[in-house]
């Protein structure tokens, strides 16, 4: 059966259902709580970017220090070689100068020695450094005896020792002993050493 609306009336719209306040509340809270953690997480990542930045410079700076000390400890250890090599010329130099020092006043104690000593004589006398082996002949062993104490008492040998001493029994002639002696030289306190000769000049041309 169809109604027919005589009164002109329109019929009332359903009512808007209104939205709560709470699930407003919920909503907002809940875009805060979004906008929040979002700004944690730049802020924290900034942060990170910051130190990750500051991490790789101090990183080139070290790298470069570390470039420095390399090139530092290649300098070092290229002074180190020369100073070896330069050491070890020093020593060479020394050992020479040690040999050649004193060398007049060992020739002269040396003979005013055997001139104190009969029936001696010397046959080899061999130096490295202040050491010396002496090697000789007497004509007897008071001879080599008497020797030894007169090289001790001229003040010019040291920790003078008999190495060997036997007869020789290839000149049976006459009796001689052989024998070889070691010592070390060195000059008295408050004697200098005699200065070496100059070399000569080389000749002049006319």
């Amino acid at each position: 059966m169809i109604r027919i609306n005589l009164l002109g009336q329109a019929r009332p719209k359903a009512a808007r259902r209104a939205v709560p306040l709470e699930a407003t509340l919920q909503l907002l809270l809940l875009a805060f709580a979004l906008v929040f953690a979002l700004g944690v997480l730049w802020y924290h990542w900034h942060q990170m970017s910051e130190d990750i930045n500051k991490k790789q410079a101090q990183m080139r700076v070290l790298n470069g220090e570390k470039a420095k000390l390399e090139n530092l400890k290649q300098q070092v250890e290229g002074f180190e070689r020369q100073k070896a090599v330069l050491q070890q010329r020093i020593n060479i130099i020394e050992e020479l100068q040690r040999n050649r020092t004193g060398a007049q006043e060992l020739l002269d104690a040396m003979a005013n020695t055997v001139s104190r000593t009969e029936t001696l004589w010397l046959t080899s006398l061999t130096r490295k450094g202040n050491s010396l082996v002496i090697e000789g002949s007497a004509g007897s062993v008071n001879a080599v005896a008497n020797f030894i104490t007169q090289l001790r008492r001229s003040g010019y040998f040291q920790r003078v020792e008999i190495k060997e001493s036997k007869q020789d029994d290839r000149n049976t002639a006459v009796q001689t002993f052989n024998f070889t002696l070691m010592a070390d030289f060195a000059l008295p306190q408050g004697k200098p050493a005699a200065p070496a000769p100059a070399p000569a000049a080389p000749p002049r041309k006319g």
